[in-house]
């Protein structure tokens, strides 16, 4: 997993082509960003669907009760077919706009 740090978010991108493993390694090394807004980078998975965005529901959910952002980037699922639960964006931009928007509203108290 490679993980780069990008002002108020981390991105973490899978470098083994192993999205099974990739989810299992970010729950796993949750301690490593659990205080950091996080951007998971799939946006060169072009084979990307429902089933593969559920593997990071579980641990989404867990790092959003914490007050912070967990964004999936991918442009080639059905934003519709997505769950509530998780956010999926097109882009890298989109994903940035995201989380501020989040932060803005917990300051805000939302």
């Amino acid at each position: 997993m490679k993980i780069t740090r990008k002002g108020e978010f981390v991105i973490l991108k899978d470098n083994k082509n192993n999205l099974v493993n990739f989810a299992e390694d970010i729950t796993e090394n949750y301690s490593d960003y659990k205080n950091d807004n996080v951007v998971i980078d799939l946006k060169d998975l072009h084979d990307f669907e429902l089933k593969d965005a559920l593997l990071f529901l579980e641990i989404s959910n867990i790092h959003r009760a914490e007050k912070k952002s967990f964004v999936i980037v991918n442009s080639e699922i059905k934003i519709d077919a997505v769950p509530d639960d998780l956010i999926v964006v097109p882009s890298l931009q989109e994903a940035g706009d995201i989380i501020k928007m989040e932060e803005l509203e917990r300051e805000l108290g939302f």
